[in-house]
């Protein structure tokens, strides 16, 4: 609905996803002139294999071809994992985002890569933000259109304010995000370390009931922040996680002003894939992972195991098999023991205990193509839109319009939902799906015909049920503290085992801030920081890179 807090202003620094838990400047290391590593020349053109080809998997790749390594990507679909721009058939390029579609601007090592391959974004239309001309709020039958939280009743107010008031009073919002637009990183730490077993343990849904903003509100004001939220919508699917998940998200604006990339998200990967880089070592000029590839990546991965000349070797889903140097995985870390024969000795037993009480969030979207943007009709006889951004407590839950652009087709998303109300779509086709969406919206805006505008086929996705996600994105329950850390710390805290070394992850999973395509990419960072020490090279001078700055910004360790 609307943000936690005001936004920015413009002289002073803006809040970015820095820290809290391992507060690393990233967007300052990929800008930096001296770039970010060396390898030793006898190293160079050595082989890499990346396991997935989504943002995490490319970025590793891109940034390992600019060292003069020689990355190997394996796709089991295609480029791009959930940056996932679908075509409608038959259209003329209008396409959904089946995956990742809403990029908050503090995501600075996102946006570098944005900016990089010449793409621009656009405000996303999330509930009474300035790109959604209109909202409307549909809860137990009662209808509220606004266009400002002013238009709604007063109840509505009183919850942002508790919102703010119980991140203030128990968590030190405030202070952190001072504290994070100044990058002052002894000022962080001193602000999140004492979080971190305070909360590692409590629910979203228990620190909401426990602050005294929310106890001195009735249950009503707590079921509406449930099922409206404020930000991009409701927040009772993330009740059950912990809480330090949320504080992550909030602390870092990564639920406030989202944009959406003119013309899709996928293609990033897929332009970097197909980029030549300027700045690169030991490849000639025009090279590109594309060309190394011949055109596309090596087919999905069946088998990881220790190769026989002490590497890592990697047998795709044709039975084909190849050894390397040194292995980046950015699959989701469920895959290394349901879909992949992962060697089990390759990581230790705590790190396979932290992949597997790993926690994935379902989510489910379901898009039509409209003839034209039909929603800024005005109705004759209200003087409002026709129909309008829509947060409800029925199926639907969130129903976005996006315009793309004069003289296109529209594209509705009927449904954006997670966990349990993802779960209630999961076995039924897409047409089903669409009759009850449109049921639902019916109730909604009785006198509006949305069938009569759809043009096409409707798009559905229900990300738990692709064999290749299992789930869209991870998100800690209470008590996972540690787990995250060990994977996070993976790339920093090399093994001593010699059958666990030149193994890596990455990808937003393995990430603070999972969910987030800023996770994916900084952990890629991560891990050619790993790799660049795998093959005894080192940090550039006067940039120093995630392992180098590990010693003194290392997330907190819990004792078991």
């Amino acid at each position: 609905m609307t943000a936690a807090h005001a936004p920015a202003a413009r002289d002073i620094a803006p809040v970015t996803m820095f820290g809290p838990d391992f507060p690393f400047a990233y967007d300052d290391f990929l800008k930096h002139p001296a770039g970010l590593g060396r390898v030793p020349e006898a190293a160079r053109g050595s082989r890499v294999a990346i396991v997935g080809g989504g943002i995490s998997g490319i970025v590793a790749a891109y940034e390992l071809m600019k060292l003069g390594l020689r990355p190997v990507i394996y796709e089991a679909d295609r480029i791009g994992g959930r940056l996932r721009s679908e075509a409608f058939a038959g259209g003329d390029g209008t396409f959904a985002e089946l995956g990742a579609m809403r990029f908050p601007p503090s995501s600075r090592a996102l946006f570098h890569y944005l900016e990089a391959m010449g793409l621009k974004t656009a405000p996303f239309p999330n509930p009474l933000s300035p790109a959604s001309p209109s909202t409307v709020i549909e809860l137990g039958g009662e209808r509220h259109y606004a266009t400002t939280l002013a238009d709604l009743p007063p109840i509505f107010a009183e919850v942002a304010a508790a919102w703010r008031r119980a991140l203030d009073d128990g968590a030190d919002f405030t202070a952190m995000q001072a504290a994070i637009r100044s990058r002052d990183v002894a000022r962080i730490k001193a602000l999140w370390n004492p979080l971190v077993p305070l909360f590692d343990e409590d629910s979203f849904y228990g620190f909401i009931c426990r602050s005294d903003a929310f106890s001195r509100l009735s249950w009503r004001h707590r079921e509406i922040f449930g099922q409206v939220g404020f930000g991009t919508g409701g927040w009772d699917t993330d009740f059950p996680n912990s809480m330090l998940e949320i504080l992550r998200v909030i602390y870092t604006n990564a639920d406030e002003d989202h944009q959406s990339v003119v013309g899709g998200i996928e293609q990033l990967p897929r332009r970097l894939f197909a980029h030549a880089p300027a700045e690169i070592a030991h490849w000639p000029p025009g090279t590109s992972l594309a060309g190394l590839h011949g055109g596309h990546p090596r087919s999905g991965v069946a088998r990881i195991a220790r190769g026989r000349h002490g590497g890592i070797a990697i047998t795709d889903r044709w039975g084909n098999a190849d050894e390397f140097d040194a292995c980046v995985v950015t699959c989701q870390v469920w895959l290394l023991s349901a879909r992949i024969d992962c060697e089990e000795r390759l990581f230790s037993a705590p790190l396979w205990m932290a992949m597997e009480r790993t926690h994935y969030m379902q989510a489910s979207k379901t898009f039509v193509m409209v003839d034209r943007p039909f929603w800024k009709d005005i109705d004759p006889v209200t003087g409002r839109d026709t129909l309008s951004m829509t947060l409800s407590d029925r199926l639907t839950r969130g129903t976005y319009l996006i315009d793309q652009g004069e003289g296109r087709p529209g594209v509705i998303c009927l449904s954006y939902t997670w966990n349990d109300d993802a779960l209630k779509w999961l076995s039924l086709p897409v047409e089903e799906r669409v009759r009850l969406m449109l049921h639902s919206l019916a109730q909604i805006y009785p006198g509006v015909d949305i069938r009569r505008h759809i043009v096409g086929q409707p798009i559905t996705v229900s990300w738990e049920q692709d064999p290749n996600f299992m789930g869209a994105f991870k998100a800690n329950l209470p008590g996972h503290y540690r787990y995250q850390r060990r994977l996070f710390a993976h790339f920093a805290e090399r093994p001593a085992a010699p059958e666990q070394q030149g193994l890596f992850l990455a990808g937003d999973d393995i990430s603070w801030t999972a969910g987030w395509a800023e996770g994916a990419v900084t952990t890629a960072l991560n891990a050619v920081a790993g790799v660049v020490r795998h093959f005894k090279g080192a940090g550039c001078p006067g940039n120093p890179d995630p392992v180098d700055a590990w010693g003194t910004l290392a997330p907190l360790a819990l004792a078991d």
